[in-house]
């Protein structure tokens, strides 16, 4: 029982790094989509 809760906790990392680099990604490119479409720099 304890290899499968290791096993579980090992492997829900991944998941909750790929979910926070999909929210990062989606909000820096939303923001790049509105700069470029108001004509100015995103720095």
């Amino acid at each position: 029982m304890d290899v499968i809760w290791l096993s579980i906790y090992v492997l829900v990392w991944p998941v909750l790094v790929a979910g926070v680099l999909f929210v990062i990604s989606r909000a820096f490119f939303a923001e790049w989509r509105e700069a470029r479409r108001e004509g100015r720099d995103i720095i």
